[in-house]
């Protein structure tokens, strides 16, 4: 029997979720807020780890064209002292695929291939139980029926609603995001900062982490603990106001990491929310979640791997395990929540760690993570 299936949002959960379900045969409807492909950029570049992220691209049968696009040499990771004594210089080995990177929309149009993406079709609500399924109802007043409606809709879920009544909370964590274009060209000295994948540099309570994309492309971002509110007397279109108040806040850093801000095109204000780390719900018919929208976190390279492999797996139950949908999708919430609570608690402590009044605690965490 042919369910009516909907997942809510194109991001890699839905993206993977819809693909697998495509490779087993079985049909999705993705329903996307945005009215096209390019409405808003899509961030910066993602490493996709072997157990997780690949894992997912792999039961999508994707697995050799990403190792065709990712950059395993992204994996390089350098660490300043904010006076600029180099503390950390790791490189990848040759064969090092453990986590390599690629553009989110390389990864995005990896995983779209044939899917059909509705775009423009903005979810408001989802209300179980009603005869003829699950209902959804979109922006535009419409409505329409489903047997199953995945969210996938990321950290202000609409779909979240009908399993639970949790919302994010913040961190007391803001981060501020900018860019450079063509750095190898217009600003070397910058390059040769950042080397193949990222530099990073830690003080107290705040830290600055460049990163490479691919094309000359380098996304900077900038972490403090500051109340939600800092940035009241600061008009964020402002892009010099914005330049001088970062400046301000890393005072006294060396002056080439400092050039990573003077020379950002603009700034994007990101404070940073979370989900309880072990946030569960009593399961509802016809309805389930994925991602963020299931266990949004500390952004430090867990949230798009997990979000792939929920997408890949819920797939997965529902085209191989038990005939019943309702019970496919009950024993996915089981398995999803076990290994987000388990990512929760590391991604939350790591936190802790990298943004600390105690600098050394991030360089050891690095050491944890990556021994020499």
């Amino acid at each position: 029997m042919r369910h009516r299936i909907a997942v809510v949002g194109s991001g890699p959960a839905g993206l993977a979720f819809a693909r697998v379900l495509h490779r087993h045969g079985h049909p999705a409807v993705i329903l996307e807020r945005d009215p096209g492909p390019d409405a808003r950029p899509l961030g910066g570049t993602l490493d996709l780890h072997e157990g997780l992220g690949q894992l997912a691209l792999d039961k999508a049968g994707l697995l050799a064209e990403f190792q065709e696009l990712s950059r395993p040499e992204g994996q390089a990771m350098r660490i300043l002292d904010p006076d600029g004594t180099v503390l950390r210089d790791w490189r990848p080995g040759l064969d090092d695929r453990a986590n390599p990177e690629i553009d989110r929309g390389q990864l995005r149009d990896l995983l779209l291939g044939p899917l059909d993406i509705q775009w423009g079709k903005g979810v408001t609500d989802v209300v179980p139980g009603a005869r003829d399924g699950v209902r959804a109802h979109f922006a535009d007043g419409r409505q329409e029926a489903f047997d199953l409606v995945v969210g996938a809709d990321g950290a202000w879920s609409r779909v979240r609603p009908a399993v639970s009544s949790v919302t994010p909370h913040y961190t007391g964590v803001t981060s501020v995001e900018t860019s450079l274009d063509d750095v190898d060209s217009r600003h070397p000295d910058l390059a040769r900062l950042i080397g193949d994948g990222s530099v990073a540099v830690y003080g107290v309570n705040r830290s600055l982490v460049a990163q490479r994309n691919s094309g000359g492309h380098v996304k900077v971002y900038t972490k403090f603990r500051a109340p939600l509110d800092w940035h009241t007397d600061l008009d964020p279109a402002d892009v010099e106001a914005v330049r001088s108040s970062l400046l301000a806040l890393f005072d006294g850093w060396a002056d080439p990491v400092l050039g990573l801000l003077r020379h950002g095109t603009a700034f994007v204000h990101r404070p940073l929310y979370v989900l309880p780390v072990s946030h569960t719900w009593t399961h509802v018919p016809g309805v389930t979640l994925l991602g963020d929208a299931a266990h949004l976190m500390p952004p430090l390279g867990a949230g798009a791997n997990l979000a792939m492999l929920d997408g890949a797996e819920l797939a997965e139950c529902i085209a191989t395990g038990p005939e019943d949908l309702d019970e496919a999708v009950r024993a996915f919430e089981v398995r999803m929540w076990a290994r987000a609570g388990k990512w929760a608690k590391i991604t939350t402590a790591g936190l802790e760690r990298l943004v600390s009044p105690d600098p050394a605690e991030a360089l050891a965490l690095f050491d944890q993570v990556q021994p020499s």
